[in-house]
Parts: structure tokens; C-alpha cells; sequence
């Protein structure tokens, strides 16, 4: 369940507020400071449990699913209300639309002038956000469980009633394209990784950058913000997901009050979705810019399709990852930080979208080497791992701390909220979800070395070189 575990489907795929990420996620060198939560834990892999969140569930009349996550350790609540499009939804020539009009959902309604719903949720000590990826767009608010009902009120009202003045919409473009500069424009590794993408997901929505391109953001009108809103935003197309000190009771009581009366559309277009065009050769691309004060290198291949979904290889290539990258002793940190020096930091993650998904290795060399004897090292790594196999130890390992890592995930209202929002507007289940640690449990080493072969031998990868300006240690 890649999309679950295997990546931050947030982190450079979205725009603005980054909750968290997700249960399982192998990141690499996130994993320096953690605890062997195998022998904090005692042996997990003897008592997996059978679910993780317990989310309760209903669905109103007019489409709107609503998931209720119980946590009353504290007298504070998350709405986190999900909608089921993103900039792979964006209209040819006009990218970069759903992260505009998430912008302007804060501009205020029929009812509310712009921004004032942000400004009670300062006054009474809340805090906000939204965030825009390629599959979905997000609102939510943390506040004290005496706000809810208001914060349900508000976002409600913003579901139906939006309404923008010409200089509103003017003013946020200009918004957005100053964002886009600072964002990207200047920084160089989201320069290369737009570049990479271009190549890794052609004739995929997915090639597009989230944020859009600067020519599309300046041609944004308003009248596309209004066709985009009346088409997209809809109970039936949406997940409202309530976390923290509040009942399945309370909050379908609060769900029929303030989203209940909203009509359900008939006007939700059928989402498709295109298949990146199968990379025929392996791709290389350099980089310099002065802004960059360190090399750094980076390797991304396609997902094989078995992996996408909930398939036992999916749960076997997050395991993979955990062994690759997670912990002093991971297959690539320890020979290549510890043991060579030859890399500051290594990691593999992986990502995953409605019908594609990539494997990432990345890493900094040390100054004694150049990204080529990185990139080499890297491979006999692998090369070994190919020849060798993982052993039945090491998948344990990995097992015991992803186990533990679902386990901590219960804690909170942010990574409960948006696991499950995240996990349902991807096209999964709350089956899906909850069994997630029983079949990470059931990965075999025999699975993680078939995963290992299909992941490294069988893939075609586009690699990044990022160097400083007069940096003369790759080649070009």
C-alpha cells in the first residue's frame, strides 16, 4: 500500500501546509536520531496489531464521507476536510488552477469578508493551513473541541458560497507567481527535480508541477477559478475527516447541521489519469548553479505497476526501504556514511499516485568524493544486495520498526487526520488502512529480494547531477 507507507505523498508533491508523513515512511537519513524501537518495542512481530487508527465512518445523504478518529487525551480537535482533485485534475494550458483556487478559498464567502474565517480561528488560538498535491487539495483547523462546531460552520459555508472580487483574484496571482520564484525559480533542486519529472512522468499529468508554470499561472482568470470551484468542490466529492476529543455521535450531529444541506453535484467530472510513457533509455541530467553550496545526486525510477497498489509486493518494497536507508546500520548508511565516508547522507523513499509512482535514491557525497564514486558506491551496495539477498533478520528489523511507527502514529490529531484523509482520497479503504500492519507482518525475505530485482534491475531511471557553479567533479 504504497500510498500509504512508502512515502510523504506530501512532502515536494505538495504546496504549503505539510502535515506530517505518513506510517512507515523510509526516508533515510530521518532515521539518524531514532531509537532501535525493535528492542524498545520488545517483538512486535509477536503481537501485530489488527488495526491501527479505529476510525469510525458514515456518509451523509448528499455524498459526503465523514471519519471520525476518537483521541481524548486532550480537549482538542482537527478538521481536515479532503476534496478529490489536484493539479493532475488542472485543465491543459491552465496548471497551477487547484493550488489557485485553494489560495482563494480564503478570500471569504457570501457570508464572510476575506480572511475573516482565518481570523477567528487566531482569535480563539487555532491554527490552519491547506495544502494542494497532485490528486487532492486539503483545508484543516486545530482547535480547542468548543470551536469545532464553529470551524464546521465556516468550512462549510466556504464549500458552497465562495465568492472573489476581480482584484481579489488579480492580487492572489501575483501571490502565486511571486511564490513560484521564490519556491522553485530559485531554488535549484526543485529546478532539476521539475526537470526530472518532465522526463520520468512524459505524457502524464504528473510531469506538471504542482505550483503550475509561470506562463499558465499569469494566464489564470477568474472565471476559471469559478468553473474549476463549481465542478470540483462538492459533499460528494469530498472526505471530512475529524480527529482528536470527538465522538462518532457528536460529529455526526455536527455533520448533519452544517453539511448537511449542501446539495450533492451532478457536475463532478470523471477523473482520468494517463500513464507515464515507458522510459526507453536511462537519462542524465546536470545541473550547476551557484546557488548550490554542496553536490548532491539523486536516481528515480518508475514504480512497477505491482507495487502501486495493495499487493504484497507494495507492502515488500516499504520494507525494502527500511532496509536500504533506515538506521545506522541500513544497507546504504552504514558502508557509505560509517564505513567509507564516501556520502554525508543516502536514502531511498519511494512515492506513490492514483495509477503511478517512483523509487528515489538520493545522497551527498563527502568533499573527498565526486557524485560519480558516490553514485558507484551506491551500486555495488546494491549490486551486493542483488547478489546476497536481504536476510531474514534484517526484514524483522524493518518490520519491528515500522510496526512501532504505526503504533506512535495513533498518537496526536495531525498524522491520524491526514493519514486517513490521505489514505481514502487515494482510492484505498479503511480495510486497507487498518490491515496495513498485519501485511507488513506477512513480508517475506523471499518478496523483498523478488521486489529488490524488479526495483534495480528491471527499471529504467532518470538521474540528477546538482553542482555548484564551478564544481568540476562530474561530468557533464
Amino acid at each position: 500500500m504504497a500510498v500509504l507507507v512508502a512515502g510523504a505523498v506530501l512532502s515536494a508533491d505538495a504546496v504549503k501546509a505539510q502535515p506530517p508523513g505518513p506510517i512507515g515512511q523510509s526516508n533515510g537519513n530521518a532515521a539518524v536520531s531514532t531509537p532501535d524501537w525493535a528492542n524498545l518495542a520488545g517483538s512486535l512481530l509477536d503481537n501485530v496489531p489488527d488495526s491501527i487508527f479505529e476510525p469510525e465512518t458514515f456518509t451523509l445523504d448528499n455524498g459526503l464521507e465523514v471519519v471520525v478518529v476518537t483521541n481524548d487525551r486532550a480537549p482538542v480537535t482537527i478538521q481536515m476536510l479532503w476534496y478529490k482533485v489536484g493539479s493532475a485534475d488542472d485543465p491543459r494550458g491552465r496548471s497551477g488552477l487547484a493550488h489557485f483556487v485553494e489560495h482563494l478559498m480564503f478570500k471569504g464567502t457570501e457570508r464572510l469578508g476575506p480572511g475573516e474565517f482565518s481570523e477567528m480561528i487566531a482569535a480563539v488560538g487555532g491554527t490552519e493551513n491547506a495544502f494542494t498535491s497532485y490528486d487532492f487539495t486539503g483545508y484543516f483547523q486545530i482547535v480547542a473541541k468548543e470551536h469545532l462546531p464553529t470551524m464546521m460552520e465556516f468550512e462549510a459555508d466556504r464549500m458552497t458560497n465562495l465568492a472573489l472580487a476581480p482584484e481579489q483574484v488579480d492580487s492572489e496571482r501575483k501571490v502565486i507567481a511571486e511564490e513560484r520564484r521564490q519556491v522553485v525559480d530559485s531554488r535549484p533542486s526543485r529546478r532539476l527535480g521539475e526537470a526530472m519529472d518532465a522526463v520520468l512522468f512524459a505524457g502524464s499529468p504528473y510531469w506538471v508541477p504542482v505550483i503550475g508554470w509561470t506562463e499558465d499561472i499569469d494566464n489564470l482568470r477568474q472565471e476559471d477559478v469559478e468553473r474549476f470551484y463549481e465542478q470540483w468542490y462538492a459533499p460528494n466529492n469530498a472526505i471530512l475527516v475529524l480527529a482528536g476529543d470527538v465522538t462518532v455521535d457528536e460529529a455526526r450531529k455536527l455533520a448533519e447541521r452544517y453539511y448537511g444541506a449542501i446539495p450533492a453535484s451532478d457536475q463532478v467530472p470523471e477523473r482520468t489519469r494517463h500513464a507515464p510513457q515507458p522510459m526507453q533509455a536511462d537519462a542524465l541530467i546536470t545541473m550547476r548553479d551557484p546557488q548550490v553550496e554542496r553536490p548532491s545526486w539523486v536516481r528515480s525510477t518508475l514504480m512497477p505497476e505491482n507495487m502501486l497498489r495493495t499487493e504484497p509486493e507494495a507492502y515488500a518494497l516499504t520494507v525494502l526501504g527500511s532496509i536500504m536507508s533506515d538506521g545506522t546500520t541500513s544497507r546504504l548508511r552504514k558502508p557509505l556514511v560509517f564505513d567509507q565516508k564516501v556520502a554525508l547522507s543516502i536514502g531511498m523513499f519511494s512515492r506513490s499516485r492514483f495509477n503511478s509512482g517512483y523509487v528515489t535514491l538520493y545522497g551527498e557525497p563527502t568533499e573527498a568524493h565526486t557524485l560519480e564514486e558516490l553514485e558507484a558506491a551506491v551500486d555495488v551496495e546494491i549490486a551486493r544486495l542483488l547478489e546476497d539477498g536481504v536476510t531474514a533478520e534484517e526484514v524483522e528489523a524493518a518490520q519491528e520498526r515500522l510496526l512501532a511507527s504505526a503504533i506512535f502514529a495513533r498518537d496526536g490529531l495531525n498524522r491520524p487526520a491526514r493519514t486517513v484523509g490521505n489514505t481514502l482520497v487515494s482510492g484505498y479503504t479503511i480495510e486497507d488502512l487498518e490491515s496495513w500492519a498485519v501485511r507488513i507482518s506477512e513480508v517475506t525475505p523471499e518478496l523483498v529480494n523478488e521486489v529488490a530485482a524488479q526495483v534495480f534491475n528491471q527499471q529504467k531511471s532518470v538521474t540528477g547531477f546538482l553542482l555548484p557553479d564551478d564544481d568540476a567533479g562530474a561530468s557533464q
